[in-house]
């Protein structure tokens, strides 16, 4: 059996380093003595380096690639979200739409946004 006195004295040992350890924490701890702040520590860094990684060249590319579609011409080599190639014959800039010419004689219109590519004039296309 264990004495009354023993477990008097445990309960308040435990209770008065239950009261210190809080106190020591609002005393002296800083940000990064909080356990709440180290718990949230790993998530904030995931999203920091899936930001830097993965969303930020996204928005990038795709902010080229809008000024591309904006900036077309006549005679420029495009591919479709649908895959299809074609030369832009005709462009206007109050439209969405432009003409393509995807095989000899056949003209379509597209809209601008389906334009997934831009190939460049000075690099030949690769027809293998």
């Amino acid at each position: 059996m264990v004495p009354a006195s023993f477990t008097q004295d445990w309960t308040l040992t435990s209770m008065s380093s239950l009261f210190i350890s809080s106190a020591q924490a609002a005393d002296g701890g800083g940000l990064l003595s909080n356990p709440q702040v180290l718990q949230f520590a790993p998530m904030i860094f995931i999203f920091v380096v899936f930001y830097f990684l993965l969303i930020r060249p996204q928005q990038q590319r795709a902010r080229k690639l809008r000024d591309e579609q904006g900036s077309l011409r006549r005679g420029d080599r495009i591919v479709t979200a649908g895959g299809i190639v074609g030369v832009v014959q005709a462009t206007r800039d109050d439209s969405d739409e432009v003409d393509v010419e995807i095989a000899q004689g056949v003209r379509v219109k597209i809209v601008r946004s389906t334009i997934t590519n831009i190939m460049p004039r000075d690099k030949p296309a690769n027809d293998s």
